[in-house]
């Protein structure tokens, strides 16, 4: 496979700029202003949409309504205007006349234009003439006839040699032979290109008894001629080999036999209705023949050997007649046509087709026909082709002047502008004996013999465009007056339409030296108008001047070739330039300017300014090097271009309804022309696409080199020119009339210099596209972009110049082709110093310095890991990293990623966290993305994709971090299995990786990090570390319980046990996360913890510390008493669907005692739920308390009608609560519960043993002390029921009981009751009175307070 070649060691990229084109931009380029580009591509758009409808068309001008016939003509004295001049003159070799060798040889001669040749015949020999050359002669002399006729036509394919393009058909008078032409570029003496020529024989030859004349060929390689005796039409027919159905090679007279019938009969058997003439239309596949009784026929090639006959044309005299009624142009005896010529398809839109010219110069233009039958014949199935019908009569010119009067190059007097032109004296020429004639684009030239011996008068017809085109022109002079005998013509020199002029033509007559015998137009490479540009009318030379050489004419006469060029506008503005100059009239460059109007004057004006290589003769212009007039002339253009320019004009438009006026800009001339002339030079390339599939299937470039370097130079030149005058778009003072004015003008130059301003950065942007597009090129474009991933080279498929120039995806698609030559250097080892340095200087916007720092460092990577040195290696990779971090602004990420990975492999740990972290900085240098993460992420935040894009760069860190893991481990492993450590110990470039990570001040990133972490199971080391933006990491949206778990831990290690209670007191009250009421109970349970650990002097928060803490542990008691709630009521989680999501609630959040109370313990029904929540809120309100208790006695009731039973009952039931609630009166009233008691006591008195409700009372935990005070308050009340004697006696044996236990319990040892304070004397006092209102009988009662007394005398 082919290397691509280094980029030093390319010539052509060197050499192929000349020097004034390789100056390029010192300073660092501008970034790249995209809009700023696209409106200035537009502004060239618009122009080139101008340009295609300026000038109209061939067929628009002839086919004008009312415009059948035309005379207008515009012949002017002088030499400037002239518009056509012999450019050089080539006399006939010297040793040709050798061959001359008697009086009576017979010689005859001819133009090959295709070939660069003469042909000369001299009998028998045939000479071909390089006249280009000036004296090359080749020659065949291998047979023996004389020939009369030599032509070049097209060979069949596939029938010889590739080499062979061309086929000579050299007839005699009784044979045709055949030779076969090879063509080769060589370079001439004076470094000009030349075709080179090489004769083969074919053995294809044929004899005839007619002699052929007329040879015409067809694309395909079919050959027809006329016969000169008998004016029939014949076909040369040859193939590969003969076989039963043909000869090798056949002469077929089409005129008779088998198609026969197919051809016109003439009206008469005359012998003298001959055809003359063939000539072929290649580009509509068909032929003509002319008669010599001025009849045209048309005929298409069909299927071999045959053709159609599609139509005849004749009484064109009388349809000429028609048209032109009573013209002294047409008579029978001057309507003679001499030659018809092909309108090329491109040369009228609207179809004129073919053009016949008349000895006295009329011309006949026919175009397809509105309905078939105009005249005779017409066919069927003719492919696509229409009958032809006459639809212009063009009649010749009356007032030429001649060709001595034209040599003394007559001036008119100053004092005549603005009137008619003075003619000279003498009577006006007409041309009546044409013989010859030639037509390409519009423009004919014809020749008739002179009037003085030995020379030819060359008639010269070409369009006038100020008279025909829409040039803005304000003053268009007056015509020049048509002398006496165009006074027959006035009728047909107007038009109908005001919109569609009628055509008029520049004609003038010149003198050739010699008799003509043949003439050609030269052919000249006319680029292809991209699709999607507009394109501009064939005769709009106007358009094309300055970006193709102008259009030549040959005439061979018998003493020389004559070469005739066609002056261009710019001709005639250089000649009005150096009359300017030379003389300081100002009346021809005024003329001129009014001829052309101010922005095509102001265009050619800044291109003959700024020179171009198209400037010169056509000689001149193939070098392809830039032509300049001189530094006088450009100094006259220059001025002329400022001064003629004018001003720019600003526009306003009331806006209807408001208060502010819009307005707009009408550009002066010299932005105008600027644009214009701008647009002109890119108009080959602008909408064309870059690349164009290649035969081998890779893409190749779409344009010829020499064509792009073409573009370049001009573009350059004008270029240069404006940056050495940057004044002639400045604005001059002025004298305002009024401040309004004042602004207005300002308004305008200021639109006028913003306009300037982009299509000058257009210009520089397009010169460097070119340069970076021939620089490719020289890379072998195709195999680069083979190179490029699949989208890419999609992309570059449909990329057009103006695209790469002006769009995102050019820059993208630079970018990558940039990269692509690159890698290629670095691949091929070679410094990538010297493509950098060429591509900055030549296209630095394709190439920034930041892209130039990218390549250079991706070398230093390649020389890290190529270098044994660890201390130079450590120096690669760093600078590096330096050069990367400095470009990091326009990194792409898969470039990223390439060179993280290039770190890894090089364990360059710096690199592979940092580079990333440099990348995400430089990618949201506002902190947009930053500001969005803070935000919340959210995804319809505009700045989401610059989040998401840091958010990428840290993933490539946390890669290399997996990465570095990953070796350290696969380390341990084979050192564990060989013995041997790694080279780069690995734990130590985990580590440092690590270390690097934890230092970046990015708390973005720090986040990502503490995440990675965190699912790696890594938070506990995470809390060791405490790192610094953890905190607000643990604390940051989305919060989620991990979150919240790690953030109290934090603070606990963190010493800061107050905000460890605050996470887990939210933890636990968090509506957010479905935490289980266990695992609440448990967060707050820790916060309590936490929040009593908290030290009293940290801070000074000390108060609001134990408010918090008051506040958690109440929350505490309340959610305890939530969760005996839910346990209580689990069990009847199933009992039906609303009961079990009631219960299941209880399970999911935190309820208030409020909640608890009404939502649960009410409607539930739950007695002791309700106490314990009135005991935990400490809600001190009987009238709550005392029905619960009423219910929960009356509930024991209804279950047992059994006194010992439900006194049983009411001790399971009473006692808990007692020993859980006492001494709290919210939910143990303890006189009320006594009451309830001892009622129940009461009314059970036979049934129940004395003491029982004391006993129950000490077992609820009660004070001994406050059971007797509510019991001896009983016994001395007289209240109700204690108004009875019997009950007072049953309180009295509750009371001795209790006293009793009292007693014991207090000498007990290890008492709970304090002997100390156990009251003596009240209870000695009370005993006293007790024994004294005993009632007898109460034996029991009295033993036990006797016994009492005796232990209080023993104790106390």
């Amino acid at each position: 496979m082919s290397q691509s070649r280094p980029f030093a060691a390319s010539s052509s990229s060197t050499s192929r700029i000349n020097a004034s084109a390789r100056q390029t931009l010192t300073t660092k380029p501008a970034p790249v202003d995209l809009p700023a580009l696209q409106s200035a591509s537009r502004v060239l758009l618009e122009q080139l949409a101008k340009d295609a409808q300026i000038i109209p068309d061939l067929g628009e001008t002839l086919t004008a309504p009312g415009g059948q016939a035309s005379a207008s003509y515009s012949v002017f004295p002088d030499d400037i205007r002239v518009p056509f001049q012999k450019r050089r003159f080539v006399g006939i070799p010297e040793n040709l006349f050798q061959y001359y060798d008697s009086a009576n040889v017979t010689s005859h001669m001819g133009l090959m234009a295709e070939i660069e040749r003469v042909w000369i015949s001299i009998d028998h020999k045939l000479f071909l003439w390089d006249y280009n050359d000036g004296q090359e002669i080749a020659s065949f002399v291998d047979q023996p006839d004389v020939i009369t006729h030599v032509s070049l036509v097209q060979p069949k394919r596939g029938l010889f040699i590739e080499d062979i393009t061309y086929l000579l058909v050299i007839c005699t008078p009784i044979s045709v032979l055949l030779i076969g032409v090879a063509l080769g570029n060589q370079l001439g003496s004076d470094n000009r290109p030349r075709k080179e020529i090489k004769l083969y024989a074919t053995d294809l030859t044929i004899a005839t008894d007619i002699e052929m004349t007329s040879v015409t060929g067809t694309p395909d390689g079919r050959i027809f001629m006329c016969g000169q005796q008998d004016g029939n039409l014949y076909e040369l027919h040859y193939q590969e080999n003969e076989s039963w159905f043909g000869k090798r090679v056949q002469l077929i007279n089409h005129s008779v036999g088998g198609v026969q019938s197919l051809l016109p009969r003439f009206a008469s058997a005359a012998s003298d209705e001959r055809i003359v003439a063939t000539v072929s239309d290649h580009k509509r596949n068909c032929f003509y023949t002319l008669t010599s009784r001025n009849t045209i026929s048309m005929y298409m090639p069909n299927g071999d050997k045959s053709i159609q006959h599609i139509q005849t044309l004749s009484s064109l005299y009388k349809s000429a007649q028609d048209k032109a009624p009573g013209s002294p142009a047409l008579t029978p005896q001057n309507f003679q046509i001499i030659n018809i010529h092909v309108v090329d398809v491109s040369g009228s839109r609207s179809g004129v087709q073919l053009m016949a010219i008349t000895t006295n110069g009329v011309r006949l233009y026919f175009g397809p026909s509105v309905s078939y039958g105009y005249n005779q014949g017409s066919g069927s199935g003719t492919g696509g082709l229409r009958s032809l019908q006459l639809i212009h009569v063009r009649l010749p010119p009356l007032n030429l002047i001649h060709p001595d009067e034209q040599a003394k190059m007559y001036r008119p007097p100053a004092t005549s502008y603005g009137g008619a032109q003075a003619q000279p004296t003498n009577r006006p020429y007409v041309v009546s004996t044409l013989d010859s004639s030639c037509y390409i684009n519009g423009m004919t030239i014809a020749t008739q013999p002179g009037d003085t011996d030995g020379m030819d008068y060359v008639l010269c017809l070409a369009p006038d465009l100020t008279r025909i085109g829409n040039l803005g022109q304000l003053n268009l002079p007056p015509q020049p007056q048509q002398s006496q005998y165009g006074a027959g013509y006035g009728q047909f020199n107007t038009t109908n339409s005001p919109n569609r002029p009628p055509l008029q033509e520049y004609a003038a007559l010149l003198a050739i030296p010699g008799r003509t015998w043949a003439m050609a137009a030269i052919d000249k490479v006319v680029g292809d108008t991209p699709s999607g540009t507009p394109v501009p009318s064939a005769i709009n030379e106007l358009a094309t001047q300055f970006g193709e050489i102008p259009n030549q004419f040959m005439l061979l006469t018998n003493v020389g070739l004559t070469f005739l060029t066609k002056r261009r506008a710019m001709d005639y503005l250089k000649a009005v330039l150096e009359d300017l100059q030379v003389e300081g009239t100002v009346q021809n460059i005024i003329e001129f300017r009014d001829s052309f109007g101010r922005d095509q004057t102001c265009s050619m004006l800044l291109g003959l300014a700024s020179g171009n290589t198209f400037l010169d003769s056509p000689e001149g212009s193939t070098s392809g090097i830039i032509s300049t007039v001189s530094p006088e002339i450009a100094a006259v253009a220059k001025q002329a271009f400022y001064d003629f320019g004018e001003r720019p004009i600003w526009t306003e438009r009331v806006m209807y309804g408001t208060s502010e006026n819009k307005g707009t800009a009408i550009f002066s001339g010299r932005r105008e022309g600027f644009a214009l002339y701008f647009a002109r030079l890119v108009r080959p390339i602008w909408k064309a696409k870059m690349t164009c599939p290649g035969p081998s299937g890779i893409q190749v470039l779409n344009a010829s080199e020499n064509s792009l370097v073409n573009v370049q130079k001009n573009l350059f030149a004008l270029k240069d020119f404006l940056t050495r005058n940057p004044h002639l778009f400045h604005s001059s003072p002025s004298e305002p009339t009024s401040s309004r004015a004042v602004l207005t003008e300002q308004e305008a130059w200021k639109a006028e210099q913003h306009s300037v301003s982009e299509l000058q950065s257009l210009l520089t942007r397009t010169i460097e596209a070119v340069s970076f597009v021939l620089l490719l090129s020289d890379y072998r474009l195709g195999e680069l972009i083979s190179k490029c991933d699949a989208e890419t080279q999609k992309l570059i498929g449909t990329l057009t110049f103006e695209d790469l120039i002006t769009s995102q995806h050019g820059m993208t698609i630079s970018r990558a082709l940039v990269n692509v030559v690159i890698d290629q250097q670095i691949g091929q080892q070679i410094s990538v110093d010297t493509i950098s340095e060429v591509l900055q200087h030549r296209c630095g916007s394709f190439c920034s310095t930041d892209d130039v720092m990218l390549y250079k460092a991706k070398e230093n990577i390649r020389k890290a890991a190529e270098t044994q040195s660890p201390s130079e290696r450590q120096k690669c990779l760093a600078e590096a990293l330096r050069l990367f971090t400095k470009g990091a602004r326009i990194l792409e990420f898969e470039k990223l990623r390439e060179i993280i990975g290039d770190f890894q492999q090089l364990n360059y740990t710096k690199g592979a966290v940092d580079l990333p972290l440099a990348c995400a900085q430089f990618q949201d240098p506002d902190n947009a993305g930053l500001e969005c993460w803070h935000a919340g992420l959210t995804s319809n935040d505009p700045r989401h994709e610059i989040a998401e894009q840091r958010l990428r760069c840290y993933e490539l860190i946390l890669d290399s971090l997996t990465v570095f893991e990953e070796k350290c481990t696969k380390s341990q492993v084979s050192a564990a299995a060989t013995g041997f450590p790694a080279l780069d110990d690995p734990e130590t470039v985990r580590s440092h990786a690590y270390e690097l990570a934890f230092a970046s001040e990015d708390e973005m990133f720090h986040s990502t990090l503490y995440d990675w972490l965190i699912s790696r199971n890594l938070a506990d080391d995470l809390l060791e570390m405490r790192p610094a933006f953890l905190e607000a990491h643990l604390r940051r949206e989305p919060v989620t319980v991990q979150k919240l778990q790690l953030l109290w831990q934090f603070y606990v290690k963190n010493g800061q046990p107050l905000r460890a209670a605050e996470v887990l007191g939210a933890l636990a009250e968090s509506a957010q996360f479905n935490l289980h009421l266990d695992v609440r109970l448990e967060y707050l349970t820790l916060a309590v913890a936490n929040a009593k650990s908290h030290p009293i002097s940290v801070g000074g928060r000390h108060e609001t510390a134990i408010a918090f803490l008051t506040d958690l542990e109440e929350k505490l008691d309340v959610a305890q008493v939530q969760l005996e709630i839910y346990n209580t009521l689990l069990p009847h989680v199933n009992d039906a669907p609303e009961v079990g999501e009631r219960i299941n609630m209880l399970s999911k959040q935190l309820f208030t005692m409020t909640d608890l109370y009404q939502k649960f313990a009410v409607p539930f029904d739950l007695s002791a739920m309700k106490l314990l929540c009135l005991h935990v809120s400490e809600h001190r309100d009987e009238g709550v308390a005392r029905p619960i208790w009423n219910q929960i006695f009356d509930e024991i009731m209804e279950e047992s009608n059994d006194p010992k039973t439900r006194a049983d009952t009411i001790m399971q039931r009473v006692v808990p609560l007692g020993q859980r609630f006492y001494p709290s009166e919210s939910a143990f009233p303890l006189r009320f519960v006594a009451t309830l008691l001892v009622r129940f006591m009461l009314t059970n008195k036979t049934d129940l043993s004395a003491g029982w409700a004391a006993r129950l009372l000490i077992q609820c935990e009660v004070r001994f002390a406050e059971i007797w005070d509510v019991f001896h308050e009983m016994y001395e009340s007289q209240v109700p029921p204690f108004n009875d004697q019997a009950n007072v006696q049953a309180i009295s044996s509750e009371i001795a009981v209790l006293l009793t236990d009292w007693l014991a319990e207090a000498t007990r040892p290890q008492a709970n009751v304090l002997r100390a304070e156990f009251p003596v004397a009240r209870v000695d006092s009370a005993i006293h009175q007790y024994l004294s209102e005993l009632e007898p009988d109460r034996t029991k009662t009295k033993s036990l307070y006797e016994d009492a007394k005796r232990q209080l005398r023993k104790y106390w």
